[in-house]
């Protein structure tokens, strides 16, 4: 690991370099990117990214040990360096799933353990209930089951909390659009008119930067003034909240049993807005045998120190159960 220096997360593994890359073409005209890192032999570890529509990043690597990990990483349909960028046809929870499945038969894994982050760990749920006996474990964090109450608390509960965040995502919408944000935001990002769907991404990302961290990112919110990061983010999350998630509300509590055996390590932080632990607790009650560690001065983000921590923690303590 890397020695204390300015790096707020100096704790956590340096970043190495993919060694292993390149473009898979899927169905409904999509080619997503792919990327791997760490030991060659290694114990296979898929890490699913959040948003839908926020791509990995190279500091995500750092939560993995190179020396013992074979880190495989994808971009989603529609986001990062897959191509269409903010594509929504033919972009589903069951697509993605497809593509996981593609992938792990490309890069000649046989079963991995499954890593992931908000909409990562939903996806990641969802990929395992379909394909348990290709997984070896979970190690998830900011937890979301996707279900109703969850979105209705993200586009209206947290104004609570964060009233001026909210005022702006509000105002950023048409007055006859406002009773129905979510809907609202749909129709806005769904329109192929730049003037229409950059503000409106813009707004939303703005937002969720304005709530996801204990300590706001400026950086983060500046990213969002480049449309090819706002638009798929924004776009690709409301495309599928509107649907929601393309799975029944309680679908991944219904088809738990068919990973419960799996060893699972769950991390939240008690003061996220974007997923409350609720989920996490919910989902930790359900499933015998998992841990549940929640990160008292935690936010969302695991770009803050202590859900950091937290996380590579439970990364670490994962390559006791799966050894």
């Amino acid at each position: 690991m890397t020695s204390p220096s300015n790096d707020p997360l100096h704790f956590l593994y340096p970043i190495v370099e993919s060694d292993a890359s390149g473009m898979l073409n899927v169905s409904d005209g999509h080619n997503i990117w792919w990327e791997a890192s760490g030991r060659r032999d290694g114990v296979p570890v898929l890490f699913l990214h959040g948003g839908p529509g926020a791509p990995a990043r190279p500091w995500h690597r750092r939560f993995y040990d190179p020396d013992f990990y074979r880190l495989i990483v994808m971009h989603q349909r529609g986001c990062g360096n897959s191509r269409p960028l903010a594509e929504t046809a033919g972009n589903t929870t069951q697509s993605l799933i497809a593509d996981i499945e593609l992938l792990r038969t490309l890069v000649g894994v046989e079963r991995w353990l499954v890593s992931g982050g908000s909409w990562g760990s939903k996806l990641a749920l969802a990929y395992g209930e379909r394909f348990a006996g290709r997984c070896l474990g979970f190690s998830l964090a900011g937890i979301t089951l996707g279900r109703p109450h969850e979105m209705d608390w993200w586009w209206r509960g947290a104004g609570m909390l964060f009233p001026e965040a909210h005022d702006g995502l509000m105002e950023a919408l048409p007055l006859n659009l406002r009773g129905d944000p979510l809907g609202g935001y749909y129709q806005l990002l769904i329109d192929p008119n730049p003037a229409v769907h950059l503000p409106a991404a813009k707004a939303l990302c703005i937002y969720s930067a304005g709530t996801v961290n204990i300590v706001p990112r400026s950086e983060l919110a500046a990213s969002y003034d480049d449309p090819d990061v706002a638009l798929p983010l924004a776009r690709l999350f409301v495309h599928y909240a509107v649907h929601g998630f393309f799975l029944e509300p309680d679908e991944i509590l219904m088809n738990l049993h068919r990973i419960a055996h799996l060893p699972c390590e769950l991390v939240a932080g008690r003061y996220d807005v974007t997923t409350p632990c609720e989920a996490a607790w919910t989902l930790h009650k359900a499933w015998p045998g998992s841990n549940l560690t929640i990160v008292a001065d935690g936010a969302h983000g695991i770009a803050d120190p202590s859900s950091a921590a937290a996380f590579l923690a439970a990364n670490e303590r994962m390559k006791e159960w799966i050894s």
